[in-house]
């Protein structure tokens, strides 16, 4: 056996002897891209300490990962099919590294802010092509079971991240946390050029870089929209990138309808295996992204426990997350997508109604039934969706199918921290007027009304002052604690009502049963490179 993987997948006449060490490499790869995002959760008050960040700061320095990451996923999956997904898969690992180095050696919030710019663009070739390989490299018999892998990875990461973050910050400044990531990357590219072998599409057609420029505007214009717009207002920055992100969906659509190679063919939409799926995807990362934002805050600012506690405490959902694609594993093929999916979705969108119980007197045992609900609602959907939504896509557009399974993956990350948050911090801050309007100067009592951890500050300040001063922090922390317990209730109705009306619009689009020996019809349509790579 060489030691370099030096065979296309496309040449192998039998399976690729290394694939599952392959697959390791590749669930490594999604997993620090997905720990930059969840890391943040417990990393943002010492960056917001130390840096002295702004609301508006601490926005962008999220904000800085997330737009250049579900923006340019469709146009860059493109580009790694047609000339190399590994090489691809090694580009966006350097590249993220890269940012990783800068973020971790800088104290300057622009300079963190390119940083997280610079990872999400590594991040945007990694995510697509980790999917493609994937898929190129196990035949179809195998290739179920590997995607619950990549999905439970998913899932690991979202609770991963905030505990490694946690432990670094026992010991470290937050610097830590984005080099954390560089000898996971560099061990990615090593595992890569050693374990994964080459892969392209064989024949493929010219790019469609119009599309894709289109793409690049209407989704990153419409993340930035629904992220800055409920946060900060909706003045002439927001306004713009929804008329930009509604005018440039409208160009992408038309463009591509009459593209004789188009990037994405949107008439896939119309069928309903796929956009079913695309909807499930979507709906569970919004509900479990969002729930966990301000579960963790609670838990930090309400509870007391510190970054490493928060951490621990989030392991739980990922426990469920392996749990649920276990299960996942043996029921889909028997029950179908349908009812596999249909029933994450209600499982989840139950964990989301468990948070509306929340109240000022809550424990953590309050959040740990929500936890791993959303856990084992992801563990059990999250597979056979993105299983559906790449068997759609002949093997020359695999990493455009990977491209449109993770945006709108990222998109539901940001629709559910941006909308969610902003209704949070809408009834925290009405909630926290009502109980303290007036009993506060009107800086301490802007600043207590900004978040929860502002709260807390203040009342941290008070309990300082010489005389009364204990009597009124408790107070003051008593209204913090009961105005964000009832924000967190309140948003999870809203937040448990949208992601049950998405539970009813997926459980209506997605086809009927099929059973194993039937799979989608568009599971069963191979082209000539498909069944090459089946061979494989």
């Amino acid at each position: 056996m060489p030691p370099f993987a030096k065979t296309p997948a496309e040449k192998l006449t039998e399976p690729y002897p290394r694939r599952w060490w392959a697959l390791l490499v590749l669930c490594l790869s999604l997993l620090i891209v997905v720990m930059a995002n969840t890391s943040l959760v417990v990393a943002a008050p010492a960056l917001t300490k130390d840096l002295g960040l702004s609301s508006s700061d601490l926005q962008w320095v999220i904000d800085g990962y997330t737009v250049p990451y579900a923006a340019l996923m469709l146009l860059l999956g493109a580009i790694g099919d047609k000339y190399s997904r590994r090489g691809a898969l090694i580009l966006g690992l350097l590249i993220f590294a890269g940012g990783s180095v800068l973020g971790g050696l800088v104290h300057q919030t622009d300079l963190v802010i390119t940083a997280r710019a610079i990872m999400g663009v590594g991040a945007a070739v990694v995510m697509p092509s980790t999917l493609s390989l994937l898929v190129a490299i196990f035949p179809r018999a195998e290739r179920a079971k590997a995607i619950t892998a990549w999905s439970a990875t998913s899932g690991l990461a979202i609770a991963a991240g905030p505990l490694a973050a946690g432990w670094l910050l026992q010991h470290h400044a937050w610097g830590s946390t984005f080099l954390m990531n560089v000898p996971v990357a560099v061990l990615g590219v090593v595992g890569a050029a050693l374990l994964v072998p080459a892969s392209k599409a064989e024949r493929m057609g010219a790019i469609d870089y119009v599309g894709g420029l289109l793409s690049i505007v209407s989704v990153g214009s419409l993340v930035y929209a629904t992220i800055e717009g409920p946060h900060f207002g909706w003045g002439p920055g927001p306004i713009g990138a929804a008329i930009a992100a509604g005018a440039g969906l409208l160009a992408f659509v038309a463009w591509e309808l009459h593209h004789a190679n188009p990037l994405l063919d949107v008439r896939k939409f119309k069928e309903r295996p796929f956009s079913g799926s695309m909807l499930a995807v979507l709906f569970f990362f919004f509900g479990t992204f969002g729930s966990i934002y301000y579960s963790t805050q609670f838990l930090q600012f309400v509870l007391g426990y510190d970054a490493l506690e928060t951490g621990v405490r989030l392991l739980p959902l990922a426990g469920a997350v392996f749990v649920g694609a276990a299960v996942t594993a043996k029921l889909a093929p028997r029950l179908g997508v349908k009812l596999t999916v249909g029933t994450g979705m209600i499982v989840g969108t139950a964990g989301v109604f468990l948070l509306t119980r929340v109240e000022a007197g809550s424990t953590y045992p309050d959040f740990l039934a929500p936890l791993l609900l959303l856990g084992f609602a992801i563990g059990l959907s999250l597979a056979p969706a993105t299983d559906t939504i790449m068997g759609s896509f002949p093997e020359s557009e695999l990493g455009v199918a990977g491209g449109a399974n993770d945006t709108a993956l990222e998109l539901g990350c940001s629709l559910g921290i941006a909308i969610l948050g902003s209704l949070l911090a809408t009834s925290y801050k009405d909630k926290l007027t009502a109980l303290v309007g007036g009993q506060l100067p009107p800086a301490a009592m802007d600043t207590a009304r900004d978040s929860v951890g502002g709260g807390v500050a203040v009342a941290e300040h008070a309990a300082q002052m010489p005389e009364g001063g204990t009597q009124q922090a408790q107070a003051l922390l008593q209204a913090v604690h009961e105005s964000f317990a009832h924000a967190i209730a309140h948003t999870s109705l809203i937040g448990g009502v949208i992601m049950a009306a998405g539970a009813l619009i997926v459980i209506a689009v997605l086809p009927g049963r099929r059973s194993a020996s039937q799979p989608p019809r568009d599971l069963q349509v191979t082209t000539p490179e498909d069944e090459t790579v089946g061979a494989a």
